[in-house]
């Protein structure tokens, strides 16, 4: 199992991120290899903040040229996170029938978000 680190490679910052950041959206390059279940839980570890949807795009390598040689530029993994902006309180019932509530300590934005790259 790799670590939260280990995943989250940088944040990937454009104007078009930056619009998304409004709506609780935020842009990360993660390692290619990960899946959605552990991008959601490495950014919950990093950042204190309630996931709610996972979305991955893969890109493949380019071929670029220099003069007379040939190589590839590396695959690559975008995963854009939409976070909880009002995470609420939750209620349940104890065994006495109770209701109990708890309230989420889960940030509602990334404050470090410009700041790790």
């Amino acid at each position: 199992m790799k670590l939260a680190e280990d995943i989250i490679i940088r944040p990937y910052i454009t104007e078009k991120t930056y619009d998304n950041m409004a709506d609780g959206k935020y842009t990360f390059i993660v390692d290619y290899r990960a899946n959605k279940t552990q991008i959601k839980n490495a950014v919950e570890k990093l950042f204190n903040v309630k996931v709610l949807s996972v979305n991955t795009v893969n890109y493949s390598g380019k071929e670029k040229r220099l003069g007379v040689h040939l190589g590839k530029t590396s695959k690559w993994k975008k995963a854009i996170v939409k976070i909880d902006t009002n995470p609420q309180p939750v209620t349940y019932l104890d065994k006495d029938g109770k209701q109990v509530s708890t309230g989420r300590k889960y940030k509602t934005e990334i404050e470090e978000f410009g700041a790790m790259q």
